[in-house]
């Protein structure tokens, strides 16, 4: 779970970019970006490790607006309101909750990614690639931090819609992790309450208070 949000953030926190190579198209990224009043994502999400002989695949969806997201993976609800974090899992009853000032990496904001990976990595335009028929462009980031677990990632970008079409990030441990999405849809109708938990929901559930 810790994974997949970090990769997810990653993607979506393209408006820290701003340096070295591929910077002008980041930058339009960016731009794009930033114009809407929401983002709402469907998702393929892989992980590999031949060595281990691992492969797991999974789809999952997020709505963001500003800092507020909700994420749907793994039969999980992670919901973020602008102040508290919940973690909803049906299958445990259990609701999770932490504060946003005591987030760990685990429960990492979309904001908090903004300004780390503007200083954690050098960026550089690597390969393009046509991929059914689009033109993908990959801006390859490097951890600046040598004890990183990341050896780095690779941000694929459609060069005519400005929008992010995969992430691959490869591990110092040979675990390679793609992300890759299926539909990208943006200033849709939201409900009010679509970021806001109703403990009512879940009054059988059991609240683990992390702070």
């Amino acid at each position: 779970m810790k994974k997949v949000i970090s990769v997810l953030l990653i993607m979506l926190s393209v408006s820290a970019i701003s340096q070295n190579g591929g910077k002008t198209l980041l930058e339009e990224v960016s731009a794009k970006v930033k114009s809407y009043d929401n983002i709402s994502i469907d998702f393929k999400y892989v992980l590999e490790n031949t060595s281990e002989n691992i492969k797991q695949e999974t789809r999952g969806d997020v709505v963001m607006e500003g800092e507020k997201y909700r994420l749907n993976i793994l039969g999980i609800t992670r919901l973020f309101d602008g102040k508290t974090t919940y973690s909803i899992s049906p299958e445990d009853e259990e609701v999770s909750v932490s504060s946003h000032q005591n987030d760990t990496d685990d429960n990492i904001t979309p904001s908090e990614m903004l300004s780390f990976y503007e200083d954690g990595y050098t960026y550089a335009l690597d390969i393009e690639q046509n991929i059914k028929g689009r033109k993908v462009q990959y801006v390859k980031l490097t951890p600046i931090d040598t004890n990183s677990e990341i050896k780095h990632i690779l941000l694929g970008i459609d060069k005519q819609t400005k929008h992010i079409y995969n992430l691959i990030q490869i591990g110092k441990n040979g675990t390679k992790t793609t992300l890759t999405v299926i539909s990208f849809k943006t200033n849709t109708p939201l409900s009010k309450t679509l970021f806001t938990f109703d403990a009512n929901k879940y009054s059988d559930y059991y609240i683990n208070k992390l702070d």
